[in-house]
């Protein structure tokens, strides 16, 4: 500290003298018990990041440099770097998929904005959500018209955190070093891994970063990370230098010096404005607890639980209704176990004719109660049709008090017991809808060589054929058609011949009698998008269409023009995937 006050009074003796360091981050009748439960407004400080290219490492000495600059020429090194455009940030060639990086250089804004918007209402299926990952992450120019190169990346991290691909979010952050174009995201990213308890996570990310942090609550957890690594001294500096700054936050420098060892006691003040705030507040504390309620945040409750700090709701009263409450909250958000919450649900006990009458009897009762006693008839049922009924009033129970999903993996439990031969009609749709069935696309293909698109033929779509080979063996599959009158081709046996006709296969005109396309499958927009080059903006039209539906389940005239939308923009990997997911019989 001494050396740390000469430093400071050298430098700081006739003016304000900012430094800045240019080292990369670290970085009713008697109850029965029928089941014996036993069981600032300051200006932004772009700060000096110090750390070693190896954390683990106590070979190497720290080595930082200190310029001092004065503030006009900080003031001109901040604008240049605010300044300078960055046109070109991604993660994939664009060549890899058919893409060029002019993607999106023709795309009128305005659309784009809206698409966007559109997009953001759905939660996307597997399929969508690849074309998505393509549009978004592959390198290409920003789009110009009627919309800034801010405002695109806004869209990218907005998307990016609506994902919740972790890996993915750290890999496009550190491979194009854009921590301060996308603060937001990067907070995500740390705050997501620091909810896991994951420390050791959230400071390698800062390692591996080579900008100045900008970004005040970013600064703040790379200071941290600098302690949590033993960088005292630079921890220290960056701070004083912070505070000459003109930097306060009382709770943060409270918590903070207990870490640097110059206070032997810590304020116990738990703050949940943030997850550093709260993380500091655990990590200070020997004897920390604290009892989250219904407004408590999301992500507080995520670490409550990974760090493993919430109360057992075995050990609640069934009468404790409040902390019942907060505690299917919680399981909707997952942050609770479903399987805790459903035992606990035993506790509760009924008599014979609330078990005989529940559907009505559960009326009659709190809506846990409630809930509790169709659990516990559930149980009890084994007649299909009955249980499904149980199953339904308790799901509609749930997603009525706005927690639906605090009985999702429960409810695919009991459906599976259900065989789909025993399920009414009138439960059919309730039955596919919450079965978590296993993925189509798992499944083996069987081929049948009497269908064109079932056939062996659309191994070319896996790479599997030649080109000659593939022109020898379709023409003549074609011309056993023709010579069949009985055979009429279907529409995916057109997308399949499409497709081929796209990629060059040679097709003999005696057969294009076999079929006729229509201009008008081809919705109007989306052909127009492709005849002005606007492919990144025509990728989005797809997803926008595709949704939350997977492909193998749309109808045969949206997956007609989904398919001939990729054949026109020659985006042949993302069709191929798509045309093995529909074409073939998968047994």
């Amino acid at each position: 500290m001494k050396i740390l006050k000469s430093l400071n009074k050298k430098i700081f003796s006739i003016q304000l003298v900012c430094f800045i360091i240019f080292i990369p981050a670290y970085g009713e009748e008697k109850p029965i018990d029928i089941w014996n439960i036993k069981k600032k407004d300051n200006q932004v400080i772009s700060e000096a990041n110090i750390s070693t290219e190896n954390t683990e490492s106590t070979n190497q000495n720290s080595v930082y440099e200190l310029r001092a600059i004065k503030q006009k020429d900080i003031i001109k090194l901040d604008e240049e770097y605010s300044s300078k455009e960055i046109k070109i940030v991604g993660l994939y060639d664009p060549s890899e998929y058919g893409l060029s990086m002019d993607m999106w250089s023709n795309s009128d804004g305005t659309k784009l904005k809206n698409l966007f918007d559109n997009i953001n209402k759905f939660d996307l299926s597997d399929d969508a959500s690849d074309i998505m990952h393509i549009s978004l992450l592959t390198n290409a120019h920003s789009p110009t018209k009627n919309i800034t190169e801010k405002e695109f990346m806004s869209f990218k991290s907005d998307w990016l955190i609506k994902d919740a691909n972790l890996e993915l979010i750290e890999e496009y952050l550190i491979k194009n070093q854009i921590l301060n174009l996308h603060p937001n995201l990067a907070r995500y990213l740390v705050d997501s891994y620091l909810s896991e308890s994951n420390v050791k996570k959230s400071c390698e990310f800062f390692s591996k970063n080579s900008e100045p942090i900008e970004d005040e609550y970013l600064s703040k957890f790379n200071l941290y990370c600098l302690i949590n690594y033993g960088k005292n001294e630079e921890a220290q500096l960056i701070l004083d230098l912070k505070k000459e700054l003109g930097f306060e936050d009382i709770y943060y420098e409270n918590k903070i010096n207990y870490l640097f060892g110059y206070i032997d006691e810590v304020d116990k003040e738990v703050s949940i404005n943030t997850i550093l705030d709260f993380h500091l507040a655990h990590r200070t504390n020997p004897e920390f607890t604290y009892e989250p309620s219904q407004d408590t945040p999301k992500i507080i409750w995520k670490y409550l639980s990974s760090a493993n700090l919430l109360y057992r709701i075995q050990d609640l009263e069934i009468t404790d209704v409040e902390k019942i409450s907060t505690i299917e909250k919680a399981v909707n958000d997952k942050n609770y176990s479903e399987e805790e919450l459903f035992e606990f649900y035993k506790k509760f006990q009924f008599n014979i004719n609330q078990f005989l009458n529940t559907k009505e009897a559960y009326k009659s009762l709190s809506s846990i109660e409630g809930r509790a006693l169709l659990y516990q008839r559930t149980l009890l049922t084994e007649e299909p049709k009955l249980k499904l009924e149980f199953i339904k009033i308790l799901k509609d129970l749930f997603i009525s008090e706005g927690i639906g999903d605090a009985f999702d993996l429960e409810l695919k439990k009991f459906l599976g017991e259900i065989n789909i031969d025993d399920v009414p009609s009138n439960f059919t749709t309730f039955y596919n809808n919450h079965l978590n069935k296993k993925e189509i696309t798992d499944k083996k293909i069987r081929y049948n060589s009497k269908i064109l698109h079932q056939s062996k033929l659309i191994n070319y779509f896996n790479g599997d054929y030649a080109k000659s080979k593939i022109e020898e063996d379709l023409d003549k599959f074609l011309k056993k058609i023709k010579k069949d009158k009985k055979y009429s081709l279907s529409k995916k046996d057109i997308i399949f011949l499409e497709a081929l006709k796209s990629d060059g296969i040679k097709i003999s005109k005696k057969y294009d009698s076999l079929y006729e396309i229509k201009k008008s499958e081809m919705p109007a927009d989306i052909q127009t998008l492709i005849d002005n080059n606007e492919t990144g903006a025509a990728l989005l039209r797809l997803i926008e269409v595709i949704g939350p539906d997977k492909i193998e389940n749309i109808d045969e005239d949206t997956v007609y023009f989904i398919i001939n939308t990729l054949n026109q923009l020659n985006v042949d990997l993302i069709r191929n995937k798509l045309l093995l997911k529909v074409l073939p019989l998968k047994v």
